[in-house]
């Protein structure tokens, strides 16, 4: 693409958008975010030579254009499927690809190290690192630009603003502004034409006289933001970047002019291009829609109509929204806070009904904990919707600001467990670990959507430590819910027995506890009769029914779609504490492997685990000496 002229570059614009468009079709993913970046990709890898020259894409989701013009084309009809491309960027995929990006806000801080390591080195390479579409309202972004500034080395940062400085794009009632004075500030950016007229005059002095006259350039340019901004300059500019924009970001011949120049101009330090795009821009469908169809599922291109799977039961996510909603109806002082995830965590629903008590941060889940925290200091019963995998980047608030404190906020934590089609950078591992570990904190996980409006329940009647409960993605199995979607409060630490069986005990924790289950029929058939328990609390344990299981049968296994280091390292610590292990009972825990598991379906994620129900079955009859391969025997 090198060779090609700017007219070729605006078609080559246009089949790129085609083809995103096409093969997201086929596989679902991200759309809008990706045609809103479709002139600004093909800028850059005409400005830009990588592997060598470092691009860096934040938010990791807008990065399928990227994906095939950097020689994976052909493979984008596996994009997010098993053994097929990664959603976001990912070093093990392509040498492209120079950093991971399924989270968000993190490339300036990785370009820059990027940008120092090749100034360590004596290398001469660029640095670009695009950030956008949500991922300038976490807290990362702005440490790295102020350390940026002070570092001064040569790197840029590309500001994508398509109006969405925080997501989402639109609730129940339609479109939404952006939340936070950042959007503010960078609306009135996007208006101040009489600027980028001055700065291009400036630009034309230095180009026609020379460098000789570079002082009067930047003098000229200095005016000209002293005349639009008043005394204070830009906030990027107070951080150290050099600010240019805005530029419309799907005018190519734009793009290249300006890239190109400061391609050119070396040892100017941290420079900041803001580039306004519109999400979902060329595909009409994408640009109507409230959401601008930010994730979609598979859908027909000449229509936009999605073909998503009509179920039986609701998303595990819906029954917290109707859960929630039900205390929030009967306690006034309930309140939810999410960061930039109303759809995905279901609290557009409760924002709809209570719109003066539930908050959108931003993405930032720092604050968001913290915000949460002061909120329960002043009476309130904040409920703090975070996915597993995302409080992750919050768990120092977690701990100093909530649990050391012993301040009741509740943590609903969505997509707990593994996460299909998103990988292993959404994959929710690690909560139970992280969070039964801490002095304060009540653990607990729902085995079905009934369970969950329960938990809900008690975690709204717990106000004297925090709380925590996990629930996977995906709908619910089918149970009846409680009248009025009102769930009751569960006996903190109280689990319960769901079949009862001999000789071998199976303690489920969370939707763990469905395999089991299953685990168990396959079993029967065979003529061994098992037992089977629901956990329902990690954290504290439910020590009667523990004690009751390991004295009355031979093999006691804890099951759960979690980490080393979970549910059933707290069982076996509190077995050994109480001597339970000093006699003939076989403990053993069965959890998520010690890797990451690669994106895939959901099922053949939980195949690779080793926790599907024949897994489970397996392993009970490898413990009592019954040859595992009588499961095939008919």
């Amino acid at each position: 693409m090198k060779n090609l002229s700017i007219k070729e570059l605006k078609v080559l614009s246009d089949e790129l958008r085609s083809d995103v468009v096409f093969n997201v079709s086929k596989t679902g993913g991200h759309l809008g975010s990706n045609l809103g970046v479709v002139e600004l990709t093909v800028a850059l890898h005409y400005i830009f030579n990588t592997p060598q020259d470092k691009i860096l894409w934040d938010v990791g989701h807008q990065s399928y254009p990227h994906k095939i013009l950097t020689g994976r084309r052909g493979k984008m009809k596996t994009l997010r499927q098993t053994n097929g491309l990664s959603g976001f960027t990912k070093r093990g995929e392509s040498e492209h690809d120079s950093f991971g990006t399924g989270h968000s806000s993190t490339t300036i801080s990785a370009g820059l190290g990027m940008a120092m390591g090749r100034d360590l080195k004596g290398r001469d390479n660029n640095v670009v690192a695009v950030i956008g579409d949500g991922a300038m309202t976490a807290g990362q972004a702005y440490e790295a630009m102020n350390n940026a500034g002070y570092l001064d080395t040569d790197m840029i940062v590309i500001l994508n603003d398509n109006k969405q400085v925080s997501l989402p794009t639109a609730n129940l009632d339609g479109p939404t502004p952006p939340v936070g004075a950042l959007s503010r500030a960078l609306s009135k950016l996007q208006s101040k034409r009489p600027l980028r007229e001055l700065k291009e005059a400036a630009k034309g002095v230095t180009r026609k006289i020379g460098g000789s006259m570079h002082r009067l350039a930047l003098k000229v340019d200095e005016y000209a933001r002293g005349m639009i901004s008043g005394a204070c300059s830009t906030l990027f500019e107070e951080l150290g970047f050099y600010y240019i924009g805005p530029v419309d970001g799907h005018n190519i011949d734009d793009l290249v002019l300006i890239l190109k120049e400061v391609k050119s101009t070396r040892t100017s330090g941290p420079v900041l291009i803001h580039v306004v795009t519109e999400k979902g821009h060329g595909y009409p469908y994408a640009e109507r829609a409230h959401d601008k169809y930010h994730g979609v599922v598979k859908f027909d291109p000449a229509t936009g109509k999605q073909f998503k799977n009509v179920a039986e039961t609701k998303s595990y996510t819906a029954y917290f929204a109707e859960a929630l909603i039900a205390e929030a109806e009967a306690d006034k002082d309930v309140v939810a806070i999410h960061a930039a995830m109303g759809g995905g965590t279901g609290l557009d629903h409760f924002h709809h009904r209570f719109p003066t008590r539930c908050f959108d941060v931003g993405i930032a889940e720092q604050h968001a904990v913290t915000f949460a925290a002061g909120l329960a200091c002043e009476g309130l019963k904040p409920f703090c919707a975070i996915y597993s995998s995302f409080m992750q980047r919050a768990y120092d608030q977690v701990v100093h600001d909530v649990d050391l404190q012993k301040l009741p906020v509740r943590f609903a934590m969505d997509r707990a467990g593994l996460m299909g089609a998103d990988g292993p950078t959404h994959c929710g591992a690690f909560d139970v670990t992280f969070m039964a570990c801490l002095p304060n904190m009540i653990v607990m996980a729902p085995s079905d959507e009934a369970e969950l409006f329960n938990m809900v329940a008690t975690a709204a009647a717990i106000d004297d430590r925090p709380s925590c409960f996990r629930y996977p993605r995906g709908n619910g199995i089918g149970v009846s819910l409680p009248p009025g979607n009102k769930g009751v409060p569960l006996e903190v630490g109280k689990g319960r027995i769901l079949r009862e069986g001999e000789r071998v005990a199976l303690l489920g924790y969370g939707s763990a506890v469905q395999n089991c289950l299953e685990a168990s029929t396959i079993l029967d058939k065979r003529g061994l009769k098992i037992t089977v328990a629901d956990a329902r609390f990690c954290k504290p344990l439910d020590i009667a029914l523990i004690r009751n299981l390991a004295k009355s049968h031979e093999v006691l296994i804890t099951v759960e779609e979690g980490s080393i280091g979970g549910f059933g390292s707290h069982v076996v610590q509190f077995l050994a504490l109480d001597g339970l292990l000093d006699g003939k009972l076989k403990w053993r825990p069965m959890v998520l492997p010690d890797r990451y598991i690669e994106h895939g379906s959901p099922l053949d994620q939980l195949a690779e685990a080793g926790l599907t129900a024949s897994h489970i079955a397996a392993t009970v009859l490898n413990l009592i000496g019954t040859p595992r391969e009588t499961l095939y025997w008919k």
